[in-house]
């Protein structure tokens, strides 16, 4: 088995993993890309019946936690500025939050969608070819399967966890305007719809860190050095008749629990400004 760990002084590779040949590979390149940090203040947060029904009799809420369930994207080309895309994106939370009806009754746990809409402008480059896959090759024999490729670049977003900085409950009147949200995202919720009168609504601000990029997928010439072969064994965890001691001493002791780094010993980001 060849060691992929193997290098030089220099760190280059040596003996088994030297230089083999060139292969070509089929890879995405990024085109380019951008860094978001958006404040997104007061976004409605829309739920189900039974949960709507909670929120309009609450005292007061409480906000548990946000997540990204999907970004919905759209790539368009820039007329009159060849190799520029604009995308469309569609951020859609999934908000967990406690709702009080008095002070001697225990909170209900209710769930709700809240939605984000964002264009971006990148360089994409110019391509005017489609690229047919047996991967996701459409159904002949289906009369709604006739999906086509597009010559646009792809777009990628990645999405930290999102940051929940308040919410609270206000008239619907006073929030924004409906924003519709798909089944598929709606059915995250559970069973039932969306109410047609309701009385009261919260409303959420989230701040979220982002990266969109534009990518295209190209053929490239790269140095081939061996094939990426594991260099240890699966352990045995699943082992039932493994010994429980020998395990829990494989264990490191966890020595920073019981001495907390010093505030001089952490990073400047981790360090209070």
């Amino acid at each position: 088995m060849a060691d992929s760990n193997v290098t030089s002084g220099t760190g280059a590779p040596v003996g088994t993993n030297c230089f083999k040949e060139a292969v070509c590979v089929s890879a995405g390149r990024v085109y380019d890309s951008c860094s978001s940090k958006d404040c997104l203040e007061d976004l409605r947060v829309w739920f189900l019946d039974s949960a709507q029904t909670a929120v309009d009799t609450a005292q007061s809420i409480k906000c548990r936690t946000v997540e990204v369930l999907n970004v919905w994207m759209e790539v368009e080309a820039i007329p009159f500025n060849k190799g520029f895309y604009s995308v469309d994106m569609t951020y859609y939370f999934l908000v967990t939050l406690d709702v009080y009806q008095g002070t001697a009754v225990p909170p209900v746990a209710v769930q709700g969608v809240a939605a984000f809409n964002k264009k971006v402008i990148l360089y994409g480059s110019e391509g005017s070819v489609k690229t047919f896959s047996s991967m996701n090759s459409f159904d002949p024999s289906s009369p709604t399967d006739c999906t086509t490729a597009s010559d646009c670049p792809a777009a990628k977003v990645q999405v930290v966890n999102p940051i929940l900085l308040s919410c609270r409950l206000c008239d619907c009147a006073s929030t924004q305007a409906e924003l519709p949200i798909p089944a598929c995202i709606l059915s995250r919720l559970g069973t039932g719809s969306l109410p047609t009168n309701p009385q009261r609504s919260v409303c959420v601000s989230i701040g979220i860190f982002s990266i969109v990029q534009l990518e295209r997928d190209v053929q490239m010439m790269i140095p081939v050095y061996d094939f990426c072969l594991p260099d240890k064994e699966c352990a045995s965890g699943g082992n039932v008749s493994e010994d429980p001691c020998e395990l829990f001493r494989r264990i490191k002791f966890p020595v920073n629990e019981f001495f907390p780094p010093r505030l001089a010993e952490l990073d400047c980001e981790d360090s209070i400004s």
